[in-house]
């Protein structure tokens, strides 16, 4: 098998694996579905993943790679040319992921195979977010604490972690505003990141709540 087939065959999997786990959910999709789904065999599948659980996390890092990439060179060019801007660290979490949200063809069935992963308890899938992209958000966090410096690490955190769900429910377009018929899909996105942005760095502005503060119940 040459070097580009085997690229095409392994993409074929990774593009059935992700439209099946979109559709079906992690536990609902058989590896006979998936190869049924990417025309290939059962031989193929074990060869270039292994497993099903690694072709689930195959799955993930063929997105999120390059979602981390786009996000770090942007923060850089942030801290670089706008340094201490929160407004500018935000855009660097936010504007790529919804870039690539608005991209149907690569983007589209990803999105909701993050809905799933919200979902689902996946404690193997968990473990390998948190391993390979977990220095992603501590890197955002270190950027933003530089930006707000009186905000302690466990409010920024927190924060930090809402500001992600946010951003996921943006990403599937799950809101109550709609794209108005005459806004193109890029215009919509573009307008829903400014606004998570300016929601965010409300909030990552915002006063600590003070100790004697009582929860709502």
């Amino acid at each position: 098998m040459g070097k580009s087939a085997s690229f095409s065959t392994k993409d074929r999997i990774l593009g059935a694996a992700e439209e099946l786990f979109a559709q079906y959910g992690f536990a609902g999709t058989s590896l006979r579905q998936v190869t049924s789904h990417a025309d290939v065999n059962i031989a193929a599948v074990n060869y270039h993943f292994g497993s099903k659980e690694n072709l689930v996390n195959e799955v993930f890092r063929r997105r999120m790679d390059e979602m981390t990439s786009a996000r770090l060179s942007q923060l850089e060019q942030a801290r670089s040319a706008h340094p201490g801007d929160l407004r500018a660290v935000l855009a660097a979490f936010v504007e790529p992921a919804l870039a690539m949200a608005q991209d149907r063809q690569s983007g589209g069935a990803f999105v909701r195979v993050i809905a799933r992963a919200y979902a689902e308890k996946n404690d193997s899938l968990r473990k390998f977010l948190s391993d390979h992209y977990g220095h992603v958000l501590r890197e955002f966090g270190k950027a933003i604490g530089t930006c707000v410096p009186s905000l302690s690490k466990e409010d920024l955190y927190w924060r930090l972690d809402f500001l992600a769900g946010a951003l996921t429910y943006a990403m599937a377009d799950f809101g109550l505003i709609k794209r108005p018929h005459n806004i193109s899909e890029a215009a919509h996105r573009s307008k829903a990141a400014q606004e998570l942005i300016h929601f965010a760095e409300a909030g990552f502005r915002a006063s600590a709540r003070t100790p004697d503060s009582s929860p709502l119940t």
